[in-house]
């Protein structure tokens, strides 16, 4: 896929930066460059293959799903700065 100099005008006014008109043949080189890469990489065969999140295996921790106690209302609202009818009271941002 070849990007002309009329789409990378196009792009550069939605990405909302400033090409000069001398330097959009380049740029649209290279946008088609990065559109040619996308196209290389769509014909790799990923059948099977897990999606990576990290280049090392990583597992997440996992806490323990167990009841506790709660009903400790008092003791949370006692670090709050300003705390009415036990809820945690903030300042008015919207008028």
């Amino acid at each position: 896929m070849s990007i002309d100099i009329d789409t990378a005008r196009k792009v550069a006014k939605l990405a909302r930066i400033r090409v000069e008109e001398a330097n959009l043949p380049a740029l649209a080189s290279q946008l088609s460059g990065i559109l040619g890469f996308m196209e290389q990489l769509n014909e790799v065969n990923v059948d099977g293959i897990e999606p990576m999140v990290s280049v090392t295996p990583m597992r997440l921790k996992r806490r323990a799903d167990v009841v506790t106690d709660g009903n400790i209302q008092a003791q949370i609202l006692k670090n709050a700065p300003d705390a009415r009818e036990g809820f945690f009271a903030v300042p008015k941002v919207v008028e």
